[in-house]
């Protein structure tokens, strides 16, 4: 796999795209910064497209123009889009059917922040395990923007979080998402604390995209036939598992958001309900660091170093 640094980036100029068939061209406000587009950086994800390539998957804006057959958007409205490769750009042509309308109480930053992390973590918390009132769950990244979404979002449904953070100055911010319990720790030492504050029971589900380092911990820390959710591919895997050696009969799964979102119509309701829970107020979208579209490289390095809280926009 290409290691490529975050030096590699390039910010060019390019002929403004047009809106093909079945397409919206939209002036992209803000998109969202991504773990993935990290590892299609280095080469690890999206391969069958040719380099150079433009990064980004995420973002709102307004549409411009539409092509032919298209009929769920009209421009001048107001989108947002969770998978539309080459959002790190002034304007971009998406399928109006990755496009979702953003309610005018929604701002286009709050909107870009909460698509792919928002499904994600409405993904784990719903479909992948379906968290309910009582349930224990441990999140691990609990001070990332999807760990403080997913975290809320097992509050909303009544479970019970523990979360851990790499340093103690991310706590807060897990605390003010709604984590019951937040446990410091930059690798693998997370277990005891986890089991005592389940009185030895272990935790229903925990939810790790922190790589193979806790993979082992995260084992550690689940009661009998608890679920595992893994995640975040960038990082890497745990390796070949032996499944007659998985402990107390635990559930593990690789969960995808997109799975959550198969069709046009669940993405519109899934993303609606998100854009219904901020408007609530149920639901706080924490955006931790905006740059401008020039200065990519820059956010995804203070990504890579582990340095941020919440959300990374780039703004056009």
């Amino acid at each position: 796999m290409n290691q490529a640094g975050a030096a590699v980036l390039e910010y060019v100029e390019r002929p403004d795209p047009a809106a093909g068939p079945g397409e919206a061209l939209v002036e992209v406000a803000c998109a969202g910064v991504n773990f993935m587009d990290i590892g299609v950086r280095r080469g690890a994800f999206l391969t069958e497209i040719p380099d150079p390539k433009v990064l980004g998957v995420e973002g709102a804006g307004r549409v411009l123009a539409v092509g032919d057959g298209v009929e769920s958007v009209e421009p001048g409205r107001r989108v947002a889009w969770a998978f539309a490769l080459g959002s790190y750009a002034e304007r971009i042509a998406i399928p109006a059917s990755s496009l979702v309308p953003v309610p005018d109480a929604i701002d286009d930053r709050t909107a870009a922040a909460v698509m792919m992390q928002g499904l994600t973590a409405s993904h784990f918390a719903t479909d992948f395990y379906r968290v309910e009132p009582g349930d224990v769950a441990f999140v691990h990244a609990a001070a990332g923007g999807l760990g403080l979404l997913l975290t809320q979002i097992i509050k909303l449904r009544g479970g019970r979080v523990i979360g851990r953070v790499s340093s103690s100055g991310k706590a807060a911010a897990a605390e003010h998402a709604g984590a019951d319990h937040v446990i410091v720790d930059a690798g693998s030492g997370f277990v005891e604390e986890a089991l005592r504050l389940t009185g030895g029971e272990g935790v229903h589900v925990v939810y790790d995209g922190s790589g193979p380092t806790t993979f082992q911990g995260s084992l550690d820390v689940l009661r009998r036939s608890g679920t595992f959710c893994w995640y975040g591919p960038v990082l890497g895997g745990p390796g070949p598992i032996e499944i007659m050696s998985l402990p107390k009969s635990v559930k593990i799964g690789y969960a995808v958001y997109r799975d959550h979102v198969s069709t046009p119509e669940l993405l519109r309701s899934r993303s609606g309900r998100l854009f219904d829970w901020i408007e609530e107020g149920r639901l706080e979208v924490r955006i931790g660091g905006e740059y401008r579209l020039a200065d990519a490289a820059e956010a995804l390095a203070d990504m890579e170093a582990r340095s941020t809280i919440g959300k990374l926009l780039l703004i056009s």
